[in-house]
């Protein structure tokens, strides 16, 4: 099979022919129809993730078909169309594990990390790890939703109550978090980088309320703040216009540092937090949820043998929506 491999941090991808891996007993092994391109990719590319093993086949958004079962998975499996996401396995024991923060085990592994991912024509992924994909869902309209839908369905989560919402870096993630949140009759402001006036034009047209560059105020306060983009500096511009008992959640695996800021920001009960990875009941919770309120992924498509293109578009921010990859 053709697999694209990340060897050393800062170089290409790779373009290689591997055998066909095998399932083990809890794994599936699945045809991949597409995959997603994420910035946690570009983080794994720049050496930004330490705990990366290399090499590595990157991706974790990945819909396919599953064509073989491990021994201790049920043969009914075979011939489903799953999605993999950026989870692939916890330990199940620890503390985390063991009071619904699986998200948080210390021993996790994670699919195009430590976990050969979906840049492939086939790929393996834990059976209990994986989500089946509704028929409704095309495989590249379902594949950004993998971690792009999931990470930024698990930081709206903690935003539910936010009537004034807040979106940093309209990329992927955003353009279908918006989608969700204004199903729940919040109202959204965009912010973009400051020459990003087709970004903005975009948001918009999404539903936002007001759409505008990072560094300007919105016209009303912000109960919370969803910060996409990884970009440390973000942090206290959003704290400066956020009410009272307001939230800022850093959604992203890796930011650049958060420069000091005066208490002032933060006093008031105002809070920062992180979102960190995702659990399977985030996945349940999600999909469920899309059945309310169905949101729609606008894709531009890249053959596998490309990626290392789509990454640099990923990169250059010059487009709308989310990446896909197809084999």
């Amino acid at each position: 099979m053709r697999a694209m491999v990340l060897h050393r941090p800062g170089q290409s991808l790779q373009l290689q022919e591997r055998p066909i891996p095998t399932p083990d007993s809890q794994q599936l092994l699945i045809k991949v129809l597409a995959c997603g391109v994420c910035r946690t990719d570009l983080h794994l590319v720049d050496g930004e993730l330490p705990q990366a093993r290399l090499p590595r086949v990157p991706g974790h958004e990945i819909v396919g078909e599953v064509t073989a079962v491990g021994a201790d998975v049920a043969a009914e499996w075979i011939g489903r169309r799953v999605g993999v996401p950026w989870l692939g396995w916890t330990c199940g024991h620890c503390v985390f594990c063991r009071s619904g923060r699986e998200n948080l085990c210390d021993k996790a592994r994670f699919t195009g990390c430590h976990l050969d991912g979906g840049y492939a024509e086939y790929t393996v992924a834990d059976a209990r790890f994986c989500f089946p994909i509704p028929e409704s869902l095309s495989d590249t309209q379902a594949a950004p939703l993998l971690c792009a839908g999931l990470i930024g369905f698990r930081a709206l989560q903690m935003a539910r109550g936010a009537h004034h919402l807040g979106l940093y870096g309209f990329g992927a993630a955003a353009h279908l978090a918006i989608q969700i949140a204004r199903g729940r009759k919040q109202k959204v402001y965009a912010f973009t980088r400051p020459d990003d006036s087709e970004g903005q034009a975009y948001a918009r047209s999404l539903g936002a309320e007001w759409a505008g560059p990072s560094d300007q105020p919105p016209p009303h306060l912000l109960d919370a703040s969803l910060i996409f983009a990884p970009v440390g500096a973000l942090v206290p511009l959003a704290l400066a216009v956020t009410v009272k008992g307001g939230c800022v959640i850093c959604a992203g695996i890796h930011m650049s540092d958060i420069p000091a800021f005066p208490y002032r920001l933060l006093w008031g009960e105002r809070s920062v937090r992180s979102v960190a990875n995702l659990t399977r009941e985030d996945g349940t919770a999600f999909f469920e949820a899309l059945q309310h309120t169905p949101v729609h992924s606008d894709v531009t498509c890249f053959a596998l043998d490309d990626a290392n293109q789509a990454l640099e578009r990923l990169r250059s921010g010059q487009f709308n929506g989310a990446i896909v990859l197809i084999p």
